[in-house]
């Protein structure tokens, strides 16, 4: 076990050099793969539903949910939108349990925090693998793994937060990128890894038994064994959870105690985290009578962040109290909330997307709703020649995670502010490219042809969530102080890991009224929103704080 150093000052450079270095890199380079892990199981639900549909499509007794609908299966559109619910809840628990990760390191110490995150981590992985093997689990029951699986959501804020105490500020832009870069690689690390373990029934006996798709243009399918999804982690996070506790390091200004008492703090705060997480879920999946639905998700949301934000000021032992109020500062400096408006759009964006984007493939180009003479055909078809959405989704988290550290390397030398008002410029016209080919493919009864540009117009749209991601984080390091900009970085993530709820629930909700393209036309109108904010308050001349 790394021990806790005596002193810590990486600003002082001949400290930076004897002691600091090392020790900081280590840190680093075990926190990444962690990272990546949680990631991978946060998002993981957004391949999972693909291969549910099809296997329901398939054969309708397979994952039909019947008892959810009140004893009838649902159908159709409403069984894709449906099936949306399981990524929006993981994105919901990942998000809300940032709220405490955000303050958790400087309470329970960050080696502490690494090792249990990826030790807890094991339960929703195995719980996902056992519960796939069998095609009658209850809807409910993956409900709650997904929310479990929230845990590897909510570690990025204390991730985050653990580093930026590691580097001084001069290395923090590429320290971050490279930290929160290679941690998002985790998405489609996965994305590429679940189509080849499926395919073969890699734990024996675990893997359950073969399930069949659909036949593609080419013909019949092999079967899959989607409980590899989910068991194949379980080991890689085993192994992780040994390595943080053994490399990682607790410092000296963190109020962390003894190793189980920074893990007893952990938990709690996990707790308190989850506590709010379940009341929000529960009010998701009641339904609200005739409520509007968009209007619903973001009262959700505001009622997440405000039971955990209560919990944790009211529900906490006095000792570990006092730390956070300490912290709770950050919420009356205003640059908090106008930091948290712009990462909403970059990471909200790029997590939002990377959980939506298997399954946006699938709704939108998977099925074939009009006739050759453009008329509405009373039953969506399977279209044959679609494209395969495992073979893209990988492509988009890729190019996001790691243009990411360019964004910060950028920022260093440019300014984050400049970097983030042209990186959003793109960003409104790649959105709103993508929903004009979303509504052309949608349209037409070969929406196949529509694929190329859709393709290429998101993965720009993902490079820029990337860019925007880096340079965005390089201005909180230079906008607030040392001993706030921790705190920051941790609470702009978990409001901004919301978009792994928003997006897929806003998703679903226009693919259930058939106009898909709205979404995106009001992701780009928000987008527009961050442009003016980004350059009121930093990017134009004689700016307030210039960054």
């Amino acid at each position: 076990m790394a021990r806790t150093p005596d002193r810590w000052d990486v600003e002082d450079e001949a400290f930076w050099e004897s002691e600091g270095k090392s020790a900081a890199n280590r840190n680093l380079w075990v926190s990444i793969p962690n990272l990546l892990c949680g990631f991978a199981v946060w998002l993981y639900w957004g391949m999972i539903i693909v291969r549910m549909q099809q296997a329901h499509d398939a054969d309708p007794s397979r994952f039909a949910f019947a008892s959810w609908s009140g004893g009838d299966g649902l159908i159709g559109e409403a069984y894709k939108a449906l099936l949306y619910t399981l990524p929006a809840v993981a994105g919901l628990a990942g998000a809300t349990l940032r709220i405490p990760n955000s303050f958790m390191v400087a309470i329970c110490g960050g080696r502490n925090v690494k090792f249990m995150t990826s030790a807890l981590l094991v339960l929703p992985a195995l719980g996902a693998g056992l519960a796939l093997a069998d095609p009658s689990t209850s809807f409910l029951t993956f409900i709650v793994l997904a929310a479990l699986s929230g845990i590897g959501g909510g570690a990025f804020a204390s991730s985050m937060s653990n580093i930026s105490f590691f580097f001084p500020k001069r290395m923090q832009g590429l320290a971050l990128g490279l930290n929160a870069g290679l941690g998002n690689l985790g998405v489609s690390v996965m994305q590429f890894l679940i189509p080849w373990v499926i395919t073969f029934p890699l734990f024996g006996a675990l893997s359950g038994d073969p399930l069949a798709l659909p036949p593609g243009a080419d013909g019949a399918r092999d079967p899959i064994y989607l409980a590899n999804a989910g068991l194949v982690w379980v080991p890689i996070l085993g192994f992780l959870a040994i390595l943080a506790f053994g490399l990682m390091n607790n410092l000296p200004m963190h109020r962390c105690g003894s190793t189980g008492q920074g893990i007893g703090k952990y938990l709690w705060l996990q707790a308190l985290g989850f506590g709010g997480a379940i009341v929000a879920i529960t009010l998701l999946v009641l339904p609200w009578g005739g409520f509007p639905v968009l209007v619903k998700i973001f009262v959700v949301l505001v009622i997440a962040v405000l039971t955990t934000l209560a919990l944790m000021r009211f529900a906490t032992p006095k000792v570990t109290r006092d730390g956070l109020v300490d912290q709770f500062a950050i919420f009356r400096n205003k640059h908090n909330w106008v930091m948290t408006w712009l990462y909403v759009m970059t990471f909200g964006s790029f997590i939002g997307f990377s959980a939506a984007f298997p399954k946006l493939i699938t709704d939108v180009f998977g099925y074939i709703r009009v006739d050759g003479n453009g008329d509405a055909l009373t039953t969506a078809l399977s279209n044959p020649n679609a494209p395969d959405a495992f073979s893209y989704a990988w492509l988009g988290a890729l190019v996001g995670s790691l243009i990411r550290p360019v964004g910060g390397w950028l920022s260093d030398r440019l300014g984050g502010a400049r970097v983030t008002h042209w990186d959003t410029v793109v960003m409104i016209g790649a959105a709103l490219g993508v929903a004009w080919y979303v509504q052309q493919a949608r349209l037409s009864p070969t929406p196949e042809e529509f694929f190329a540009p859709f393709l290429l117009l998101f993965l720009l749209l993902f490079i820029t969530t990337g860019i925007g991601n880096g340079s965005t984080f390089r201005m909180i390091s230079i906008i607030f102080e040392k001993h706030q900009a921790g705190p920051v970085l941790g609470w702009t993530s978990a409001i901004a890991a919301y978009g792994a709820f928003l997006i897929p629930k806003i998703f679903a909700t226009q693919i259930k009224g058939g106009t898909p393209e709205y979404a995106l036309y009001g992701f780009a109108i928000y987008y527009l929103t961050c442009l003016g904010v980004n350059w009121w308050f930093y990017a134009r001349k004689n700016a307030e704080t210039p960054c």
